[in-house]
């Protein structure tokens, strides 16, 4: 979200883990759960579910519009799992997310089967981070932020379609 290089691992997996031959499961919980916003990042809303993040707290970060995750015991995070991610859909995700998030497979579980996914997650590398506090709130942040969101991930897009036309 911040929107630069994001550091990546391959991480293998079965159909139903981070990836396979259906493509990768990734876990977001911020402004990648608005389908406006993936829509513009990806060309398409992948298909999702509801999922949840057990041990981890989503904080609201002092001077951004976009949260963090990071490993707190007996926390949780609802957010949902896109489906079937291409290679190049990851790279342009680990590229939004930029290197203040660390990419990592996480277990999911599915809010309406229970099962339990392994996906990525963009947790945020700087676990001290004193700009970190409370709780995000996607419905807040649709109201107030989302619109200058949309200008701002257009933007990233249109430079990265620039810089991979080279």
């Amino acid at each position: 979200m911040a929107m630069a290089s994001a550091n990546s691992g391959a991480v293998g997996g079965g159909c139903g883990g981070v990836g396979g031959s259906n493509g990768h499961t990734v876990f977001v919980y911020g402004s990648l759960l608005a389908d406006d916003v993936v829509r513009v990042l990806l060309n398409r809303i992948p298909q999702s579910s509801t999922a949840i993040l057990n041990g981890y707290h989503r904080s609201s970060i002092k001077g951004r519009i976009y949260p963090a995750i990071l490993p707190v015991k007996n926390k949780k995070v609802t957010g949902r799992v896109l489906l079937g991610i291409s290679d190049t859909e990851l790279d342009i995700l680990d590229k939004f997310e930029d290197y203040e998030y660390d990419k990592r497979a996480v277990d999911v579980s599915l809010l309406d089967t229970s099962e339990i996914l392994q996906a990525y997650a963009y947790v945020w590398a700087n676990s001290s981070d004193p700009d970190l506090y409370g709780e995000w709130d996607f419905e807040e942040w649709k109201k107030r932020d989302m619109k200058d969101f949309l200008k701002m991930t257009t933007s990233f897009v249109e430079e990265l379609e620039d810089t991979t036309l080279i």
